[in-house]
Parts: C-alpha cells; structure tokens; sequence
C-alpha cells in the first residue's frame, strides 16, 4: 500500500477548532463513552487522521460529533474528508449530510458558479415512491436538542416567507437564504432528538423547501443544482411518508424539462406524478393535468395534450376550493395552460388570446409578480410572432417598468430575447422607443 495523502479537509476543520491534539483525542474519548463505546485515543491518533490514515467507521462519526460541538455547525463526512458511510442499514444513507454539502456549496459565493454548472440529465435517476417510504433518517442524538412541533411549524412559516420572497423578487435574493436556512437551521433540526410524529413532520417540511430551494435554481438557470435538490427533497418526502410533496416534487421536475424543451421527459415525470396521487382533490387533479398538456403538447403527443386539457378545466370546475394543492391552480393558470398548449401546437394566434385571458382572470394573491413579468414578455413575443408590433411594444413596455424589481434568471432571458426581436424593427417608432427605455434598466450583457 502506498503513503496515504494528507487530508486537507480535517486539518482544516482541526485548525478551526483551536484544539491541541491531546484536546482532540479527549472530546473524541469523551463522546464515545457517552455512547457506550468508550475509546482510547491519544495524541498520535489525532496525528495519523490528519496525515490520511482513515480512521475506522465508528470513529468516524466520533470525530464529525467532536467537531460539529466545537464548530457549533453541521460537519459531513465530505467536508472531513472521509469516504460516505456504507449504508449497511435499510434507510438511505446521507440524505441530512448530503443536503448538508449541497446547500454549504449553493451559499458559497465561490463555489455556486461551479455547482451551477452542473448540467441537466434527461437521465436522472429518482428513487421510486415504493422504496423510500418511511425510511426515516438515521438519527445521532449525542448532546443534539431535543425539538417539538414549534421548530417544525418555525420551518413551514420560514419557507413560506421564502417563497414569497420568491415570488416577489426572484430566486437570485431568495435561494442564497433558503440554502443558509438548510444548512444552518433545518439540517441540526434533522439531526435532533425528537419524537416519531415531530421527526416525520420536520422531514416533510424539509423536503417541500428542498422542492422551493431547487425551484429557485431553475429560475436562475442553475439545471444541474436543482435537480439535486428535488432528488433529496422526494428523499425526504419518502421519509417522512409525505405523498403529496413527492408528486409535487415530480411535476415540477416536468415543469423543469418542459422549459427545456424535452418533452418526452418532461411527459414522463408529469404523468409519475399523477399517477402516484390517485387520491388527490379535483383542484390537484387539475393542476397535475394541465402539466401533462403542457408536456404532451411540447413532446407532439397532440391528441393526449388535448385529452389532459378538457380533464384540466372538468377537475377545475368540480374544485370548490384552494386546499388540496400547494400549487394555487386557478382559472388563471388554466388559461396560461391552454396557452401554452396552443402555442406547442402551432396556434400562435389562439395562445396569445389565453395569454391575455390569463392577465384578465390574475389574481395577486395566488399569482406572482415574477410570473407577471415571465408571462407578459411571452405574450409580447407571441404578438411579435402574429405581426402585431406595436401590441408587442406596448406589452413589453410594462415588462421593461417592472423590470428593475425582480432578480430572475428567466425575467433576464426573456429580455434578451426581447432586445434580439426588436432590434430589425428600430425604424418603428414605439420599438425605438423601447429599446432606448430597456438599455436604460437592462445589463448590457443582455442587450449585446
């Protein structure tokens, strides 16, 4: 066998502790007596871990427990440079650790650029509803707090204030929060003692803000990031036997494809996701529908577009009220449906009339300001499409006001996409007019 590599990564986190190496060594022997495997380490063991010498198994989650005291944060197997664990036992292993390293990479300024590279796969294996039911995370108690419903219910409130941020100013100011907030806040939450039921809840309830959080990324263009976090999300979602995140969770995996372009995809997770909700209410009905429209109208399928379409607004017209769903689907997003049905079908003409019927039937509460944005300069270069430019202007015209507002990957690319289709036309009054307006509010990147 050859030298072992020192380990940068414990040095690192040893240096950060201020410990001497007898120190080490004691908190180590100290947690494993409180564990009832009591250990007898000294100074050259703590010398030999840091000079690559891999400690045994049980040792190892000794020494992440001594360091995440210190540290006062989660510390991974990763971020010590120690191998993942086995996974001998029937749950998952490292669904907390992993969310741990994915969200510590996404608050990082100097590693979200290389984690957002990470590229959409078409091939993206997710773990299957019938595999991850109920498999709880192993939980390490040690001198971790003890939590109840209060911190359960202080997660389901933080996530809903992140997504309204979201939604009121786009995923480049939320997501770093949501990340911190994981990291930070969820994942000892994770790790703590707790009761069943409390334990299940705190899962759920980390797994719909793994689904927000990757949401977010999709709105910067970060592909590859987000779908890490929708597979720990319906890990999550199977742990804690919540069903109705783990279909969310899917559509919006379709959602993400359909975007994208890849339809087959894109009808693939759409119709896992209705078809693992049998028992869903006429208003999730609905919104499981319309995306298998949208799916199957963007892979070509257009007799199973239109089928989904008319089950769409018969669900909807059954649903009596908001509960049921997360998602708020209303007649206004059954209108942008149907929209985009006709526009993957070719009826540039008939998707702009949904399109207008969708602002028409908007409403604040349910409908967000980035999606006003998103929709009105898709409306605008649909009028473009049909030759009517100054409707187009006009529309766009109320996208460029708004446009300082919002921090959106997708508000950004859609005004691109507006100053290429403009610019043949600048003889035109009112397009001169806008492009002079947008090269005021706009990068320059994105008028180039």
């Amino acid at each position: 066998m050859g030298t072992p590599e020192p380990n940068p990564g414990l040095e690192r986190l040893y240096r950060q502790t201020g410990w001497t190496l007898r120190q080490f060594a004691q908190e180590v022997n100290r947690i494993g007596t409180e564990r009832r495997t009591p250990t007898k380490y000294r100074e050259p063991s703590v010398h030999q871990w840091l000079r690559g010498h891999l400690p045994r198994e049980g040792t190892r989650s000794l020494i992440l427990e001594a360091l995440a005291r210190r540290l006062r944060r989660p510390v991974t197997h990763r971020e010590a440079g120690f191998p993942s664990p086995d996974g001998k036992s029937k749950i998952r292993p490292g669904t907390v650790e992993g969310l741990v390293d994915l969200g510590r990479d996404d608050m990082d300024p100097t590693r979200r650029s290389i984690i957002g590279a990470g590229l959409f796969s078409v091939a993206l294996a997710v773990p299957n509803w019938r595999d991850i039911v109920g498999r709880m995370e192993a939980i390490q108690t040690g001198q971790a707090q003890r939590i109840g419903m209060p911190e359960v219910e202080t997660v389901i409130a933080m996530t809903d204030r992140l997504s309204g941020l979201d939604d009121d100013f786009g995923g480049r100011y939320a997501r770093p929060m949501a990340a911190a907030f994981l990291v930070n806040i969820v994942a000892p939450y994770m790790k703590a003692d707790a009761p069943g039921e409390v334990r299940k809840a705190m899962m759920s309830a980390a797994s719909f803000l793994c689904y927000l959080t990757g949401w977010m990324a999709v709105d910067e263009g970060s592909h590859g990031i987000a779908q890490r976090y929708y597979v720990k999300g319906l890990e999550l979602a199977g742990s804690s036997d919540d069903h109705l995140t783990y279909c969310h969770i899917l559509r919006g995996m379709s959602v993400q494809s359909v975007d994208l372009g890849h339809g087959p995809t894109a009808v693939g997770w759409a119709n896992a996701a209705s078809e693992a909700s049998p028992t869903a209410g006429h208003r999730m009905a609905a919104f499981m529908a319309g995306q298998q429209a949208h799916s199957y109208a963007v892979a070509g399928e257009r007799a199973s577009a239109l089928r989904s379409i008319q089950e769409t607004e018969t669900a909807l017209n059954k649903a009596d009220s908001q509960q049921g769903t997360f998602g708020g689907y209303n007649a206004a997003t059954l209108a942008y449906h149907i929209a985009q049905v006709r526009y993957a079908l070719g009826d540039v003409a008939g998707s702009v009339d949904s399109l207008q019927l969708c602002f028409r039937l908007r409403n604040p509460k349910y409908d967000s300001h980035r999606g006003e944005l998103r929709f009105g300069a898709m409306l605008a270069e649909r009028q473009l499409e049909i030759g009517h430019l100054d409707a187009a202007c006009a529309t766009w015209g109320k996208v460029v006001d708004d446009y300082p507002t919002i921090q959106s990957g997708k508000v950004d690319k859609h005004v691109r996409e507006m100053f290429r289709l403009i610019r043949p036309h600048l003889k035109n009054p009112a397009a001169r007019d806008l492009y002079e307006r947008a090269r005021l509010v706009a990068p320059s990147s994105l008028a180039a």
